[in-house]
């Protein structure tokens, strides 16, 4: 009986020992759907996952949804690293959910990608155009697009699809046009009123989803819309006819960002995984498959021949948005969005 016992005994004490390991070998990750998350689940995550014996819980969403959830959990943590844009990025820095980046390869890393006091780093560069149906314009007969203003253009009637106000992508569309009407961050009016007036009949829809995104571009229902390189490129990849523009009047840089997040005992893989991310043999993997301009110097991507991605020049080119001014009245601006465009 004694042995029995023992044996009950040394078992249990195991089985306790490995439900500690497994619980504490967990990485909960939170980042960007559709495409994004395809490619970080098959290509990116796998290896990690493997050299440290650790499995990764992936949160999707999209950045604003990911700084609520990091704001609904204060003092409870969940989450252990987090993606998202760089205007969100700067909010999840000065509330506080940012710890700092240990052992990063900074002489490696592009200077525009560095956040202050290395809270956050540049995950890739992205570069917000305009995407188009290719087969649609040639069937058509349509030029293929070459400034911002297209998007007005009377024969695109209900054909155009652009993320809403609260999606970075959306952002630059609406800074945009306030430009073209004399405004800007600081006089963001002109931009509204260019989408009421010019852009709002065009418009289909103001989708937030990737996935809706490209089904309203497959099934023929849109033409031309506002997105990035690495959306636009994941759909080019899957054979349908896209291409994407770098305006006249310039595209916009969007910095995918990441950062460990502060919380008490935080898990150290937290920061290998950020320093694993920003290797260039997954910056490089990165910018082959998802059309990111690397932020590592050492990182060698092709440019792909449907989606010239933002490197060299083109990344040079890119303009960068005021995001203090932006952050301080974005609110705000959601607000008036959903009160006078998305009525």
């Amino acid at each position: 009986m004694s042995k029995l016992v023992a044996l009950i005994a040394t078992a249990a004490i195991a089985a306790g020992v490995a439900t500690n390991a497994s619980a504490q070998q967990k990485l909960v990750v939170a980042g960007y759907g559709g495409s994004f998350e395809d490619i970080m689940r098959k290509d990116i995550f796998p290896p990690f996952e493997k050299k440290h014996g650790v499995k990764i819980d992936f949160v999707a969403g999209n950045s604003t949804n990911t700084v609520a959830r990091l704001q609904a959990q204060k003092g409870n943590q969940e989450i252990d690293v987090a993606i998202v844009d760089d205007g969100p990025m700067y909010q999840a820095i000065a509330l506080g959910f940012c710890a700092p980046i240990k052992g990063m390869p900074a002489d490696d890393i592009y200077s525009t990608a560095r956040y202050k006091d290395d809270k956050a780093v540049g995950l890739g560069i992205v570069a917000t155009g305009i995407m188009y149906n290719k087969k649609m314009f040639a069937d058509k007969g349509w030029a293929a697009p070459t400034s911002w203003k297209d998007l007005a253009d009377p024969k695109f009637k209900k054909l155009v699809v652009i993320p809403p106000l609260n999606n970075t992508y959306g952002l630059h569309a609406v800074v945009e046009f306030a430009r073209q009407g004399g405004g800007g961050e600081k006089n963001i009016d002109p931009g509204f009123k260019a989408f009421k007036d010019k852009i709002g009949p065009n418009v289909l829809v103001y989708e937030p989803s990737p996935g809706k995104m490209t089904e309203l571009f497959q099934s023929g229902q849109a033409a031309i819309g506002v997105w990035g390189t690495g959306r636009v490129k994941s759909f080019a990849d899957t054979g349908f006819p896209v291409g994407f523009v770098y305006p006249a009047e310039g595209a916009y840089a969007l910095l995918s960002s990441v950062c460990p997040i502060a919380k008490p005992n935080a898990n150290p893989l937290a920061q290998e995984f950020v320093n694993y991310l920003l290797t260039p043999e997954v910056q490089a993997l990165m910018g082959t498959a998802y059309g990111y301009g690397p932020v590592n110097k050492k990182a060698v991507v092709k440019d792909d021949p449907n989606v010239p991605l933002p490197t060299g020049k083109r990344a040079a080119d890119l303009i960068v948005v005021d995001w203090d001014t932006i952050n301080n009245n974005r609110d705000a601006w959601n607000k008036r969005w959903t009160r006078e465009i998305e009525r």
